[in-house]
Parts: C-alpha cells; sequence; structure tokens
C-alpha cells in the first residue's frame, strides 16, 4: 500500500532531507518525488510506500504533521485508497 504526502511552505535547506529522514526512520519508502520552488515557497509530492510502517499510520501521520509544524511547512499525508476515493469521477 502506498500514500501520498504532500508538502508545502517557505523554501529553506534541508526541507526534503527532513522528510525523507522521518520516512526512512519508520520504514516508508519513498517510491516517487516531485518538488519545485515557486517564487521562494516549496511544493512538493511524494509517494511512499506504507507496507513496512513500523508504527500505526494514523502515528506516522500524525508525526508528519508534527515535523510540518516544527519546520513551519504544512504537511499532509493520506492513504493511497483515500486520495483516490476522492479523486474518482
Amino acid at each position: 500500500m502506498n500514500a501520498i504526502l504532500s508538502v508545502v511552505g517557505k523554501d529553506t535547506v534541508g526541507i526534503l532531507a527532513a522528510v525523507a529522514e522521518k520516512c526512512s526512520c519508520h520504514k516508508a519508502n519513498v517510491n516517487d518525488v516531485k518538488q519545485t520552488i515557486i517564487d521562494n515557497y516549496f511544493a512538493m509530492f511524494m509517494i511512499i510506500n506504507i507496507d513496512n510502517l513500523n508504527i500505526e499510520f494514523n502515528d506516522f501521520v500524525d508525526e508528519m504533521t508534527e515535523l510540518g509544524k516544527a519546520k513551519n511547512l504544512e504537511i499532509h499525508c493520506m492513504h493511497e485508497d483515500i486520495f483516490n476515493l476522492m479523486h474518482k469521477i
């Protein structure tokens, strides 16, 4: 199973590294990353595999949200199934 992770905020050094490290700590594998910087704003989407998470998914979501708060970013993580249902016509 996968999850979709989005990150938005003012661009600073180390955003990608901090998010990837948190994923690695919990055995979430980053499958794909797209990022851009628009007029000093950082935007990133990740598709992460969560099959081997070493914590509950909801706890992982909470930790990513807290990481965002600590870094002055908006970080949202959503299970792929929910994401797909939200975008189904």
